[in-house]
């Protein structure tokens, strides 16, 4: 089903895909004054009391308040050990495509993304890892490496991904497709090992989010060694 919004994303994450693909450049807002209200925002903070996929994005939301605007979604993929540039493009692509479909009831779309409707960025051909309402399947993502893992157990090289992304295809919603691929592009570029091999830990680390701290420390230690 398309979204709000849903048609100008796909342009804008064409573009984006084929500087991934060509540049290979990863190693590894408007904002309306909108609020959760008070019981969203004391669940988001709960943390334990947050879905899955939150947890997955809350690296993201450096103040905490529930809405991951433009600036820290850049500022979140710099610190990740993305180039500026490009992580400004990847930035502006993931908001335009995510910011309208995240936004709650009876508010104008904007570019952020809101915590407490990110569920709505749940999308056709995908893996079906995350439910509608954003909670991690267990068992669809051990189907990702059971099905897709022909070379080395639990781990995915770059041409399998790809086998895995046109098996997961909507053939009567061609527009989730670049959404899929370009997601899959960063989650490879980023955690992919030196033989080019991206681990199950690893992607699991990415779904729950636990891996972003970790990539985060990685470029302060490069940093401060260069």
């Amino acid at each position: 089903m398309a979204g709000r919004g849903q048609w100008p994303a796909v342009s804008i994450m064409n573009v984006l895909l084929t500087w991934i693909v060509c540049c290979n450049c990863v190693h590894g807002y408007m904002h309306f004054g909108r609020k959760l209200n008070a019981a969203a925002l004391a669940k988001y903070h709960a943390g334990d009391n947050m879905t899955d996929l939150q947890h997955h994005v809350q690296f993201f939301d450096k103040n905490k308040d529930g809405i991951i605007t433009l600036t820290e979604s850049i500022q979140s993929f710099i610190a990740i050990g993305i180039e500026p540039v490009f992580a400004t493009t990847a930035a502006t692509a993931t908001h335009a495509a995510f910011g309208p479909l995240t936004t709650p009831p009876g508010k104008l779309p904007s570019t952020n993304i809101h915590l407490s409707h990110i569920h709505g960025a749940i999308h056709a051909s995908d893996t079906g890892a995350y439910n509608k309402k954003g909670m991690f399947v267990p068992e669809n993502f051990d189907k990702i490496f059971k099905r897709h893992s022909h070379i080395k157990p639990n781990a995915l090289a770059w041409w399998e991904i790809e086998g895995m992304l046109i098996a997961n295809r909507d053939i009567l919603q061609p527009w989730t497709w670049p959404a899929a691929e370009l997601e899959w592009q960063l989650i490879y570029m980023l955690g992919k090992d030196s033989r080019g091999y991206l681990h199950k830990d690893t992607v699991r680390g990415i779904y729950d989010g636990s891996v972003f701290p970790k990539l985060a420390e990685r470029t302060v230690t490069l940093h401060s060694e260069a």
